[in-house]
């Protein structure tokens, strides 16, 4: 069984930036081991890249420039460096980028192509069971990501999300004449919603809980800047959700009494409601373990990172928001990861 300082499981965008910023504190490579089946930047590279991005390009420049250990000052030219550091992209266009310097990580540590099962602490260091065996580390970074969430609305055909969010992937599915039901408000579902009007559906129904939200741009942090609609889905949502309906859309509140009925009409459904995080390796000493919101730490050497594991920080009106994205990731690192060096096993 071979034993490391650190393990990283999971490659998305927040286990690129863990594994950076380990090597940038001066954790030799050969003693951080990264875990995961592909090393494709994650969800991100896989599923969203048709997705636009609610980020501006700034930041996704900001996170790939912010570790020296990605090299990114050496990295070909990217797509991404010739867009408005002030406008959105699609993110294949971060996805490129992100999977060059995962290329560069793996060979500045020990990369295992594997899925991690469980957790166990004894004699002051972490067991990861994998598919390929054993693997023995006094710290282990949690970066496992998220999937989306599902309602239960039996009798209705789902699309899945990542199809929904696809116009390729979308323009496979028949629906000629479906009726299809969009549950909630978020920018997915602004993504979703002028995607299903371009295919030949009969109608599309928008269920929702609350009137959407926008983020706000001020001088130096950003009103709603994790629960309000950017980029290309909130300029979509002011002209057709908040202005005029586009031909074949309406909307129904879920608590409203049509409800049922509404409902009942529609044959398909999307369910855009959030996130929640994918399941972690089992830890039986303890079962499901919290994880501070403020710093990440799960237990002895055990810690989160990403969008399982969202930093909850308060904006200057005291009100507070889970931070999710590649910089923040990074940010919170900066912050939380020489307390991490301190509170190993």
């Amino acid at each position: 069984m071979s034993t490391y300082s650190w393990a990283v499981i999971g490659a998305g965008p927040a286990g690129i930036a863990a594994v950076g910023r380990l090597l940038d504190h001066g954790i030799p490579g050969p003693e951080i081991t990264w875990i995961d089946p592909e090393f494709g930047a994650g969800d991100l590279g896989a599923k969203w890249r048709a997705v636009p991005s609610n980020t501006q390009v700034g930041l996704f420049l900001d996170y790939l420039n912010a570790s020296a250990s990605f090299g990114f000052g050496q990295a070909p030219r990217f797509e991404l460096s010739t867009i408005d550091p002030e406008q959105t992209c699609p993110l294949r266009v971060v996805a490129d980028p992100l999977v060059w310097v995962s290329r560069q990580l793996c060979d500045q540590v020990t990369p295992v192509r594997t899925t991690a099962k469980e957790l166990w602490l004894a004699d002051r260091h972490w067991t990861v069971h994998t598919d390929h065996g054993e693997i023995a580390a006094k710290n282990v970074i949690l970066a496992v990501g998220s999937v989306p969430k599902k309602l239960s609305y039996p009798g209705l055909e789902e699309i899945p999300i990542e199809t929904a969010l696809d116009p390729a992937k979308l323009e496979r599915v028949a629906l000629d004449g479906a009726r299809v039901a969009v549950f909630g408000s978020s920018h997915s579902a602004m993504i979703a919603l002028p995607n299903l009007l371009s295919t030949p559906v009969q109608r599309v129904t928008n269920f929702y809980r609350s009137p959407l939200k926008y983020a706000v741009y001020l001088q130096d942090w950003i009103l709603f800047d994790d629960t309000g609609l950017k980029g290309q889905a909130a300029r979509w949502a002011r002209e057709n959700i908040d202005g005029t309906y586009p031909q074949r859309l309406d909307r129904c509140l879920v608590t409203g009494p049509e409800f049922g009925e509404r409902l009942q009409q529609c044959s398909h459904v999307v369910y855009t409601v959030g996130f929640e995080r994918r399941r972690l390796p089992l830890t039986p000493q303890w079962g499901p373990l919290n994880y501070d919101a403020s710093n990440g730490i799960l237990a002895p050497g055990l810690f989160g990172i990403g969008i399982a594991f969202p930093e909850y920080r308060t904006n200057p009106l005291g009100s507070g928001e889970y931070r999710v994205g590649l910089y923040k990731f990074m940010q919170l690192l900066d912050d939380a990861l020489p307390l991490w060096l301190r509170y190993s096993t």
